[in-house]
């Protein structure tokens, strides 16, 4: 047998022995952990990685029609090569170091424009970052991209901007993909990016994260801050991660939790976070929990089947994991907590408030100068009429009659005191419903065919936090999403069904349209 020695190849006969090369990583559905993994093992660089989302951006976003992504990061590589060079120097990079992060359109960048879904704020340019970016930034992640949402957040049916166009859903580019952080959601689940930040005045995270397969978590108003971030509604406002697995939304919301000066509502949550989210990642975790299913959003009259049938089968896989089910489970005087007057309207005060903060070369003072100049997409004419019809620099508590703020609300707060004496009446830990009872409309229809959001109901008037996971699809290829629900600053416990759930079922898959590298 002859043998040749070429190099570090070895053929013996026709046998080749060339030393095996590893498999080119695969952007498509990769955590946080893989990104670092492949870094610090030393195959691929941060500028590569950051290169490869780059690429996959060029490739898919605009020729597949998704139009998730606003705007790339110009710096974006040069902060890859600051990481490259600070592990090169055995320097601390940070958690999150060379995570490629995808942020909505209405979180302050210092770098890019922050347009909220406007052409009148197309070149309105930040002083300085939103709290939850600028914690991102010092834990290593990076501003790969900023992603379309819908006009000023008004919308949770569709995301469609006058700044951007229109998004389309991952999964079927036909359907929507809901608002209005839909950008972020079809960005993440295409995997443009390894994870994304949306915002939640009443869908905006769990919504598109139920019609993309992702999990989204909205928190106790006052433990996360919303600094930075344009306003909807500031007493109902969130802001927080949108990831493909719950792993990485633990390790993101660990890091942009927490009290916050600039925003007064996290005085409420001072003390109340946990030390570490992520020792929540328990595959055990549902094993003695007691889960309440709240009927009243299950069967309704205009619930699909196919959702009814998939969140059946969440509720047996919750109860093979271990999970004690209180079946049906109800709140008393729901049907009254769902009519009554909880909302105070507030956008044009709010937005005067974040205008403001741009300083003096704000492109606009009030935002009724958008309504008043016509720059605006035609299906937000009402929305500026109903949130802007309010004088400038009025304080809702100020108003005749007034409307006062959370907790102090008295239709909220005695919504919220209903909900958690019926979870200690019947001794649950947590709530469950579909986070939507459709599958996602058409995109032509997305107006017209809005129903089953189960989202605007329960955790933003009380004030209570919920996520939403993967429980499964309809139609063969559209995501459904389960909603768990819990008690004030409980955060760390629905992370930990959520990811007991994820890892029984393993229900998420990348949208085919965009699985190959």
């Amino acid at each position: 047998m002859k043998q040749l020695i070429l190099g570090a190849a070895v053929t013996v006969g026709l046998v080749s022995c060339a030393p095996a090369q590893p498999d080119p990583f695969q952007f498509v559905e990769a955590t946080i952990a893989d990104v670092q993994t492949e870094i610090t093992s030393g195959r691929m660089s941060c500028r590569q990685i950051v290169q490869g989302y780059l690429d996959r951006i060029a490739r898919y976003d605009a020729l597949s029609g998704l139009n998730a992504i606003s705007m790339i990061n110009p710096g974006a590589l040069d902060r890859a090569a600051e990481i490259d060079t600070a592990l090169s120097k055995g320097e601390d990079v940070g958690p999150l170091f060379c995570a490629p992060i995808l942020v909505k359109d209405n979180f302050d960048t210092y770098d890019l424009p922050t347009t909220g879904g406007s052409i009148a704020l197309k070149d309105s340019i930040p002083p300085d970052d939103a709290f939850m970016v600028r914690k991102l930034r010092e834990a290593g992640a990076i501003v790969l991209a900023k992603t379309n949402m819908a006009e000023w957040a008004f919308s949770p049916r569709q995301t469609v901007s006058s700044s951007f166009g229109t998004t389309a859903n991952a999964y079927d580019l036909t359907k929507t993909p809901a608002g209005s952080s839909g950008g972020t959601a079809s960005g993440t689940a295409a995997s443009f990016g390894v994870a994304g930040m949306g915002s939640d005045t009443g869908n905006s995270i769990r919504g598109p994260s139920s019609h993309l397969a992702l999990f989204g978590i909205r928190s106790t108003i006052g433990l996360t801050s919303r600094d930075g971030v344009i306003p909807l509604s500031f007493d109902w406002d969130i802001a927080g991660p949108m990831t493909r697995t719950v792993t990485d939304g633990a390790r993101m919301f660990d890091v942009v939790a927490g009290y916050d000066p600039a925003d007064p509502f996290t005085e409420l949550g001072k003390g109340k976070r946990e030390k570490d989210y992520t020792v929540f990642l328990d595959e055990g975790g549902l094993k003695g929990a007691r889960i309440g299913v709240l009927r009243a959003l299950v069967n309704t009259d205009d619930a699909d089947p196919e959702v009814i049938e998939v969140f059946e089968q969440a509720v047996a896989d919750l109860r093979a994991a271990g999970a004690t089910i209180v079946d049906p489970f109800a709140v008393e005087n729901f049907a009254a907590h769902l009519v009554a007057d909880v909302f105070c309207v507030r956008f044009r005060y709010d937005m005067q408030q974040y205008l403001k903060s741009l300083g003096p070369d704000a492109p606009i003072k009030d935002v009724m100068e958008v309504y008043e100049s016509g720059q605006y997409s035609p299906y937000i004419k009402d929305g500026l009429e109903f949130f802007g019809g309010k004088p400038m620099g009025q304080h809702p508590e100020q108003a005749d009659p007034p409307c006062q703020d959370y907790p102090k609300h008295p239709a909220r707060k005695a919504y919220m005191d209903d909900v958690i004496a019926a979870m200690d009446a019947a001794k649950v830990d947590a709530i469950i419903y579909p986070t939507w009872t459709n599958p996602p409309a058409p995109l032509e229809t997305a107006l017209e065919d809005y129903k089953g959001d189960n989202s605007q109901l329960v955790a933003p008037a009380t004030g209570l936090p919920a996520v939403s996971v993967p429980m499964g699809y309809t139609r063969g290829v559209l995501p459904a999403g389960l909603q768990i629900l819990g008690r004030p600053y409980a955060e760390g416990a629905l992370i930990k069904f959520a990811y007991a759930y994820e890892h029984t079922t393993k229900h998420r898959r990348p949208p085919e349209v965009f699985a190959n590298e």
